[in-house]
């Protein structure tokens, strides 16, 4: 039995109807390198058996303290049952990307079974109507909430399912291990830990206080001296700062590695610096064409990964955010791409000591009988309208491996983050690479971006809008006159 950490906790407290706190991804598999060319439905459940016996996490589930006056805690569950998570279903002719985009839109609007481990995956066969995948490719959906994983969601759950060879049973033979369980805590002892926690807890939070307003004072005396940047308060409020509804819409576009490159060494730039320049760029030009473009520039929230800028914890959560601009006020592209590179490095500088850093902990450090209904009613009543730091969406860049991997035999060809909107925040970009492709993924609330497929190609028309700012024309070759 493990209890949560304090940002774990956070994602829990911040579950609401209209905003739950599960990430997801969807892989595309070619079943053609799968021994005899064909999978089927109980080798992906094997398949997940077999991976899951070294991630004991996601045989666990979540019990709440009484009263909700500690952290919940992770149990070993004796009854789990893989093929509970594990659903099989097709799209209908023609299965098409459209209606896959849809389906897995509706999928990820649903809330997980918080009585049960949290996380759930589908099989989705029937994508006979997408042109270019091989013949009998079928996706698989997964989504895990976000208490189990963090902003590295997309390595994490790649890691999870996945395989380097395509017949790992073959190379590998291993004993099966015997499956360790946690006896159901009693009533009286969770409150007794409790008691025990609550006691550490006020020292804890009294000590993080002191320390979090040292750092706060720290910050804001570099502010005057341009050593850390402060968030931009004239950041414009966007159709996607309403209040978030309880239905989905899901896009994306792929792009060759290649293209993203020779963009980012062209100008000097980094990965992440074009993949920003890209979302910006496809935000401005979607809400141009709505009359709703503003004349201030945007503002990004991007996860950085804290386990590399502090010392591991043992907690699944080890995210922190900044925000950065999106230079949208910035016409010329070029341009735009160099301001968004100086002002992604300040803001990652930045993250190395500022508070503003660890702001989601807050829903995690008292116990969720304080900060449960304190979240309700801030959803309720949308009171993130009215902070004065507008965001208009989050950007998270996750690199994957550039070398193929194998669900259940079959090779993974194509894959897609989804991330979580919360309440005022209502599109998510996560982008992925992964074999020599680059994929940015959209989630968001279906009334604020009714039209999918438009911004899709938003963000086709941001990079080749870089692309012909940034890159050398081709000289032509004039032809010499002959002489007379």
């Amino acid at each position: 039995m493990k209890q949560l950490g304090i940002l774990d906790s956070a994602f829990i407290n911040m579950e609401q109807p209209n905003t739950p706190q599960h990430v997801g991804s969807l892989g595309i598999y070619d079943p053609s390198t799968a021994p005899g060319g064909k999978v089927r439905f109980k080798q992906v459940i094997a398949t997940f058996e077999r991976r899951l016996a070294d991630q004991p996490l996601f045989r666990t589930r979540l019990v709440k303290v009484p009263g909700g006056l500690d952290r919940p805690y992770w149990v070993k569950d004796a009854r789990f049952d893989v093929e509970f998570h594990l659903r099989h279903i097709a799209l209908p002719k023609p299965g098409d990307w459209r209606q896959l985009f849809i389906q897995i839109a509706r999928l990820h609007s649903r809330p997980l079974d918080m009585g049960r481990p949290l996380w759930e995956a589908w099989i989705i066969e029937g994508l006979d109507g997408m042109p270019g995948l091989p013949a009998g490719s079928f996706a698989v959906y997964t989504k895990i909430h976000h208490s189990l994983v963090d902003g590295m969601a997309g390595s994490s759950i790649v890691a999870l399912i996945h395989d380097l060879v395509a017949d790992p049973q073959a190379a590998v033979a291993e004993a099966e291990q015997p499956r360790l369980v946690d006896p159901q805590p009693s009533i009286a002892e969770l409150l007794a830990r409790a008691s025990i926690n609550g006691i550490r807890n006020v020292a804890g939070v009294v000590s993080g206080s002191v320390r979090t307003s040292a750092q706060l004072a720290g910050y804001l005396a570099a502010v005057p001296r341009n050593e850390v940047p402060l968030p931009d308060l004239s950041a414009p409020k966007t159709r996607f700062n309403r209040p978030v509804g309880p239905h989905r819409v899901f896009a994306a576009a792929e792009f060759s590695l290649e293209r993203i490159q020779a963009v980012k060494n062209a100008a000097g730039v980094k990965v992440n610096d074009v993949a920003l320049a890209i979302t910006g760029g496809a935000l401005q030009h979607y809400l141009a064409s709505l009359d709703e473009a503003p004349a201030a520039a945007l503002v990004a929230t991007i996860p950085l990964n804290m386990r590399t800028r502090r010392e591991n914890s043992k907690d699944n959560n080890q995210v922190g955010s900044v925000f950065t601009s999106l230079h949208t006020d910035i016409a010329d592209p070029r341009q735009r791409l160099q301001a968004i590179h100086q002002s992604a490095l300040e803001a990652q500088r930045s993250g190395e000591s500022s508070p503003v850093v660890d702001v989601l902990k807050l829903a995690g450090v008292f116990a969720p009988a304080l900060t449960r209904p304190v979240l309700g009613f801030w959803a309720r009543n949308h009171l993130s309208s009215y902070m004065p730091v507008n965001v208009t969406t989050v950007v998270s860049n996750v690199a994957g491996p550039n070398f193929p991997l194998y669900c259940a035999g079959a090779r993974l060809v194509d894959y897609y983050g989804l991330g979580v909107l919360t309440p005022g925040l209502g599109i998510f970009h996560m982008v992925f690479s992964y074999c020599g492709k680059v994929t940015i993924s959209v989630l968001a609330d279906r009334e604020m971006l009714p039209e999918p497929e438009r911004y899709q190609q938003c963000l086709e028309s941001a990079l080749a809008e870089l692309e012909k700012a940034v890159l050398p024309r081709p000289r032509r070759h004039t032809k010499q006159k002959k002489p007379a």
